[in-house]
């Protein structure tokens, strides 16, 4: 059976900040800059949250189904760092908003920037098992950096955003290569959120945490897929991306490990192989367990892909869990994704000067997880909200009564 994406979209917020502000503003080091490979960084306006983003990535694709195959959903799973309670899964509250059928598994997995990938795979292999035929499982990774960790290099890449992925037979946009992964796990302490304002860790330990595990798993991969060649098996790479920087280091290991390439011959392979999956990285910041989903839509609406091409796919969360895997994309790949529009709705995007980025990170401050009761209001980032939310009909969060969320459509 062919197993994988059937249908995908990103939604990036209503807002975004030119990361050289943030350098401008903070009074960053420059030379930093251009090996962070990102020109703008989404940021969550405080009427968004998980679930909202969760929902406005998801919606195209469920409004694009049939009443029948809307009801062939069995299976929602959310990821996120985000968290916004102990117990009760936002899947529940996306389930909800979205109309689905009652008859659905609803869950929430978490394991850093991994979770979008273990949500992904769990989901594949249940449309695999084929124990309910022809069924659909909808994946949402969703996450909001509030706080930001202003002054620090961590900002400008820190960014907001969710992708939705429906999962199916009928893999449109991404058929995997069942059975052709590598894994590798270890307990590490290199990044991690122990509060909901702090997102804190080691940024040396966990670059040597990401190279270390890529290693590991692509070691694995070839352990069970014989004959692999780095070079021939994949017409493209895609790779987690906290930064470009990362994934340029990442891919040159790789190139410098298990080819004879000069260092001239690498860059250019990074150009031609990798490069075009920062398409829309560039455009937003990590957005954690939903980046390496972010990147395969960048590849696609990037390139001009004429036949089909195996990919191999890296993803790697903190603390840590990662996977090598591969699938085919094809000119079909394009055609599906085409129709939500990724770049248009970036394009749509508020600009915010340092002085409003600052205001709405402040406001962000204001209700953070654990918060009982709380209405919000748009007057104080209010040019912001009608430049990209008023008549738009996309959800917003209304307010908190006795923890108790409540949405609207704007």
């Amino acid at each position: 059976m062919r197993v994988g994406i059937e249908a995908i979209n990103f939604y990036g917020g209503g807002a975004y900040i030119k990361v050289s502000d943030i350098f401008e503003g903070r009074d960053l080091d420059k030379s930093r800059f251009s090996n962070l490979l990102i020109d703008k960084k989404s940021v969550a306006l405080p009427c968004e949250d998980p679930v909202t983003h969760g929902v406005n990535a998801a919606k195209p694709i469920i409004d694009n189904l049939s009443e029948e195959e809307k009801n062939k959903i069995e299976l929602v799973i959310t990821s996120s760092e985000s968290g916004i309670d102990f117990g009760k899964s936002m899947s529940t509250y996306i389930h909800d908003y979205l109309g689905l059928s009652n008859k659905c598994r609803l869950f929430e997995v978490k394991q850093a920037c991994y979770a979008g990938t273990a949500a992904f795979k769990m989901a594949s292999a249940f449309i695999a098992s084929n124990v309910s035929h022809d069924a659909k499982a909808l994946v949402i990774s969703s996450d909001v950096s509030r706080e930001a960790a202003r002054g620090s290099y961590a900002e400008p890449s820190q960014a907001t955003g969710a992708i939705a992925m429906l999962i199916s037979s009928h893999p449109h946009v991404l058929e995997l290569d069942q059975g052709a992964y590598g894994i590798y796990g270890r307990e590490i302490m290199d990044t991690c959120r122990p509060r909901p304002e702090l997102e804190t860790g080691d940024a040396d330990l966990s670059l040597l945490a990401y190279l270390d595990c890529l290693e590991n798993c692509y070691n694995a991969y070839t352990e069970k897929i014989r004959g692999v060649d780095i070079l021939d098996t994949f017409g493209y790479m895609v790779f987690h991306a906290p930064f470009g920087g990362m994934v340029k280091g990442a891919h040159r290991k790789l190139m410098r490990e298990h080819t004879n390439l000069s260092k001239d011959e690498i860059e250019r392979d990074f150009d031609k192989r990798v490069l075009p999956s920062l398409y829309y990285c560039k455009e937003v910041g990590n957005v954690y367990a939903a980046t390496v989903y972010l990147a395969l839509c960048g590849l696609i609406d990037s390139e001009d892909i004429r036949a089909k091409k195996r990919i191999s796919m890296y993803s790697y969360g903190s603390g840590s869990s990662a996977e090598f895997y591969s699938g085919i994309i094809s000119p079909d790949s394009k055609a599906a994704l085409a129709k939500m529009d990724i770049k248009g709705e970036l394009d749509k995007r508020y600009v915010l000067d340092m002085q409003e980025y600052d205001n709405i990170l402040n406001e962000n401050m204001k209700h953070m997880f654990g918060v009982q009761n709380y209405r919000f209001e748009t007057s104080n980032y209010q040019k912001v909200y009608d430049h990209f939310f008023k008549d738009r009909g996309l959800l917003v969060l209304d307010s908190i009564s006795d923890f108790h969320r409540t949405y609207r459509w704007s």
